[in-house]
């Protein structure tokens, strides 16, 4: 089955991704795909304690999982796949990770960055990354929850 969702959440799994949108979308897998946080003890620990009982959870950077799902490592898998950020998301999709859609959960305000939604800030560069990934068929959105409208965000860019 492969990817069910894909997130970008720079908050990776809590609250919300560990009991509403895992439970909603119905993964059996939660894979963190984030080049600091494979390496990372800390944030590794931190991520198994949040994860959901009964959910496979796997880390790996980007180079690592457009490995693995170049060899369809994941196709018994219902996948939640998660980033940190859009960067990370549109580098895995033009590394052929196979990736239709996306929702944009939460971005905390940065240098550059502008809100474009309650818990979105888009930075030029991420404003850029996505209008490709819409160039190229994928559905984008930002959602906080399921219950969220999904319309394209570009209607807030």
């Amino acid at each position: 089955m492969a990817i069910v969702h894909a997130r970008v959440d720079e908050r990776l799994i809590h609250g919300q991704v560990a009991m509403v949108w895992t439970n909603t979308v119905g993964a059996s897998r939660i894979i963190v795909v984030n080049d600091e946080a494979v390496k990372d003890e800390l944030i590794i620990a931190g991520l198994k304690m949040a994860k959901p009982a009964g959910v496979k959870l796997s880390i790996l950077s980007l180079k690592r999982a457009a490995e693995k799902f170049g060899e369809k490592a994941y196709e018994e898998d219902k996948v939640f796949l998660i980033t940190k950020n859009v960067t990370d998301m549109a580098a895995l999709i033009r590394s052929e990770v196979p990736i239709k859609a996306f929702n944009v959960g939460n971005v905390a305000k940065r240098e550059g960055s502008r809100p474009i939604k309650k818990s979105v800030n888009l930075t030029e560069d991420d404003e850029k990354d996505i209008r490709e990934m819409v160039q190229l068929g994928v559905s984008v959105t930002a959602q906080m929850l399921p219950n969220e409208s999904d319309q394209s965000i570009l209607n807030m860019l």
